[in-house]
């Protein structure tokens, strides 16, 4: 039998997880070269904190009170997504290994998004979850493509007409 979940934990532990993929997503822009890698980077972070609201418009906790106040607090360098890359963002934190590591959490996260949906008895609870396991697995796909490009591999787009010639 599956372990008893606490929903509103679990709620919580994902708005802290969403601010961290916001946090490392607004720090990670700051460190980009290439205007195009910033702005992408910037869209990440909003996209993050919708998920966040997202959770917290659920979250039945007193400890949030105030959305805005919270996703405005300073990034936590020890949250799921930035831990031990203190000296990465200070040193060499390029679009490269940015993408890299963005790609690999954003698996990772989807993964736990739908684990956790799947252990979700309440509808509305477990659709947030979906959703946001979808949008997630979505942002794996634009970082890929994004990270093809900035690398100059092939387009998925091209990849007929490379094919055919």
């Amino acid at each position: 039998m599956a372990e008893k979940i606490d929903v509103q934990d679990a709620l919580k532990k994902s708005i802290l997880t969403e601010k961290s993929a916001m946090d490392f997503y607004t720090l990670g822009a700051t460190k980009m070269k290439n205007a195009e890698a910033k702005k992408f980077f910037e869209l990440l972070a909003r996209e993050e904190r919708e998920h966040a609201g997202q959770f917290f418009a659920i979250y039945k906790g007193g400890d949030i009170p105030d959305f805005e106040s919270f996703v405005n607090t300073p990034a936590d360098l020890h949250g799921d997504w930035l831990s031990g890359l203190e000296k990465s963002l200070l040193s060499d934190f390029n679009e490269r290994k940015a993408m890299e590591l963005a790609m690999e959490k954003e698996q990772r996260l989807e993964k736990h998004l739908r684990d956790m949906a799947a252990r979700m008895d309440d509808p509305a609870v477990k659709a947030v979850y979906e959703a946001n396991a979808k949008s997630t697995h979505h942002h794996y796909q634009l970082i890929e493509s994004e990270y093809a490009r900035l690398m100059g591999m092939v387009h998925e787009t091209d990849i007929d007409t490379y094919v055919r010639e």
